[in-house]
């Protein structure tokens, strides 16, 4: 790659990013996220917010490595990734619990700047009926975090062995994260689709996509780990 142009190789970042964002984890992870929401309009939020976790964790990991030409040690790495594991298996337990109690689509409207808005997600049973708009938005911001750490040792690895500026390899890092987040608002869209279409009108349906989404995510964060501590990793 470093005979290329700077073009083509930032052109390279762009597809692996929209490439990276189609990892089966990633797309377990959002999966249960915008099985909470109903519009598709808030489902594309969702791959924006895990889009920008996942690009700053990717900058902060760059500008350590790159800055300091320091590596990742395996141990670190197989840990972050045990932590993905941990976090799919939570994602799934808990949109399974809030489907167990019930849980229900419930909408907020609000008015910002004189215009009216609803926030909609879904309340459990045993939840409060408050104002948790901002909760709602970090973990999807949190989650991509997560992801961010996880991968980036292997990314950071690669950039260094074939960018030799570092300032490009900032630059490639940046624009494999703005790839990686159109890659999920596509995919995050696409899921809100189907949730979008039947929500409020076919109950068995919504159920459905929502314990999919949720078995999906236990299975996926279960593999992991087994991967994992079969490879003797953990």
């Amino acid at each position: 790659m470093t005979a290329g142009s700077p073009l083509a190789i930032l052109s390279f970042g762009f597809v692996l990013g929209l490439r990276h964002a189609l990892d089966v984890d990633h797309l377990a992870a959002v999966s249960t996220i915008v099985s909470q929401r109903r519009s598709i309009w808030a489902s594309g939020l969702v791959g924006v917010l895990w889009g920008l976790g996942h690009t700053a964790a990717l900058l902060v990991a760059s500008v350590v490595v790159i800055g300091l030409h320091a590596r990742i040690p395996p141990r670190v790495c197989s840990a972050l990734e045990l932590g993905v594991a941990l976090m799919l298996v939570g994602l799934g337990l808990n949109l399974l619990r809030t489907l167990w109690s019930g849980g229900t689509v419930h909408g907020h409207v609000h008015r910002h700047g004189g215009r009216a808005h609803a926030h909609v997600h879904v309340h459990g049973a045993d939840e409060p009926d408050a104002h948790h708009h901002a909760r709602l938005s970090r973990r999807p911001f949190v989650v991509g975090l997560v992801h961010g750490l996880a991968g980036s040792g292997a990314v950071m690895l690669a950039v260094l062995a074939t960018i030799p500026s570092p300032g490009l390899a900032l630059m490639y890092v940046a624009v494999f994260g703005i790839g990686s987040i159109a890659g999920m608002v596509a995919m995050s869209t696409l899921f809100g689709v189907p949730l979008a279409l039947v929500g409020g009108r076919f109950a068995r349906a919504e159920l459905a996509l929502r314990l999919g989404a949720a078995l999906g995510s236990l299975a996926v964060g279960l593999r992991l780990a087994w991967e994992l501590a079969a490879g003797g990793l953990v």
